[in-house]
């Protein structure tokens, strides 16, 4: 699949605050089912759909709390960091950088919307992080 625009940080048309039935739409091979742990920002995750971003093959996950996307996480070879970034950047502007000798982040904001790109030495694959409100401080608190 092409991704036709990331404005508002949306993922092959399917924004934040989508819908299930909207993820499957643009995803029809995304697999929904109850999130794993109890979590304040999901209670449900659409995932393992392979996907085309720029023509970067990757995949996505999408988070949900009461049908609706709170966060979605891409995944790609790292090796397409700088497309991507690219990507980012001549949509959203220039993103705040963060570096530590483990690893680096940028991070572009819009409105109560992140999107945080990020690589970890030592690993193969890359992560755009895609969230609204407390999605990402909360996501992996098990409650």
């Amino acid at each position: 699949m092409a991704l036709p625009a990331l404005a508002a940080f949306d993922m092959n048309g399917v924004p934040l605050g989508a819908s299930e039935e909207q993820v499957k739409e643009g995803f029809p091979q995304a697999r929904c089912r109850p999130l794993e742990w109890p979590s304040r920002a999901a209670d449900r995750r659409c995932d393992d759909s392979r996907m085309s971003l720029q023509g970067i093959d990757a995949s996505v996950t999408f988070y949900l709390r009461r049908d609706a996307v709170e966060g979605y996480d891409v995944r790609f070879d790292k090796s397409n960091v700088e497309t991507v970034k690219k990507l980012l950047t001549d949509r959203h502007g220039k993103p705040v950088e963060a570096a530590t000798e483990k690893r680096t982040t940028l991070l572009w904001r819009d409105k109560d919307e992140r999107a945080e790109l990020s690589v970890e030495q030592g690993r193969r694959r890359a992560s755009l992080l895609v969230w609204r409100g407390d999605f990402a401080a909360e996501i992996y608190k098990v409650r």
